[in-house]
């Protein structure tokens, strides 16, 4: 794997704060020099995205830990995931990588619709962190050529204010930058009134009892994902967030790795330490009691 240029310190202050930090040089730029060529031909070939959201100049495609195998380096960045597990862990047992996509914003692309993430699954407003995004730049973010605006502030419980009472500011960056917001954070790409492409690759992460927004099993079916390392994988969905969700056959998932199983197997417990705990004395209450609930 491509070392890190040098270590960064955490973003958590300004995240929790404002909404969104950057991460100056939290890759080498000749790594993400390299991510960028193993994508340019897909870049190339991918259609032009249909719908005023996702952009009529704009490009899209996601798959990335297939497409572009050292996108890995992106998504298991330390410093990154540590942010997002701070953001998120208090509100689910383990967390969930919930797309990688690559973005290719093209002179004349209007600006996005000022959206935040969460909205994708209509849950409470104000007091869960559902999601972090990380947007890594592969060519210069300008304000010409259509970097992320970001409303500072507006994340949290000020997402229940639909208009924010400060501007936007752009997400000026540089390939090797990271710009980590939150999924309760208002932002939209700005306009690309450059004659040059504007290139990025989104990676985020939500709480692991989500849906996600990229169906993860079907991008990386299991002879696929076999090969990851598995810190990826479990990542990706080959793991269980207990008590016992995502689970194949009562067992987890990455089971598959070895092939379908030709013989029934059994269904196995995967609970949390205090639900392991409640359960060994309900069990053993009536053990004693031989057999009889104990109320």
């Amino acid at each position: 794997m491509t070392r890190h240029s040098k270590v960064v310190a955490s973003p958590l202050a300004d995240l929790n704060e404002r909404g969104f930090a950057i991460l100056r040089g939290a890759m080498a730029p000749d790594a993400m020099m390299a991510i960028d060529r193993d994508l340019d031909a897909r870049f190339h070939a991918a259609p032009f995205c249909e719908g005023g959201f996702y952009g009529e100049r704009t490009k899209r495609f996601g798959r990335l830990l297939l497409r572009a195998p050292r996108s890995a380096e992106l998504v298991m960045h330390p410093a990154v995931l540590a942010a997002a597990e701070e953001a998120l862990l208090p509100w689910c047992e383990r967390m969930q990588l919930n797309l990688t996509q690559a973005i290719e914003l093209h002179p004349g692309a209007l600006a996005q619709f000022p959206h935040r993430d969460q909205e994708m699954w209509q849950g409470v407003t104000g007091e869960v962190e559902y999601l972090v995004n990380v947007m890594w730049p592969l060519t210069p973010f300008t304000i010409e050529n259509g970097a992320t605006l970001i409303w500072p502030g507006s994340h949290g419980e000020e997402a229940l204010i639909e208009q924010p009472p400060e501007p936007p500011v752009a997400a000026i960056a540089e390939p090797g930058d990271a710009i980590i917001f939150l999924g309760s954070t208002l932002h939209g790409a700005g306009a690309n009134r450059s004659d040059a492409v504007r290139r990025a690759i989104i990676v985020s992460y939500c709480l692991g009892w989500l849906k996600p927004y990229e169906n993860q099993w079907l991008a990386y079916p299991p002879y696929i994902a076999c090969d990851f390392p598995p810190e990826v994988a479990a990542l990706v969905g080959y793991t269980q967030h207990r008590p016992n969700l995502g689970n194949f056959e009562g067992q987890c998932p990455s089971l598959l790795f070895g092939g379908y199983p030709e013989d029934p197997i059994a269904a196995v417990d995967a609970l949390r330490p205090d639900q392991n705990a409640l359960l060994e004395e309900f069990v053993a209450g009536q053990r004693e009691s031989g057999g009889a609930v104990v109320s």
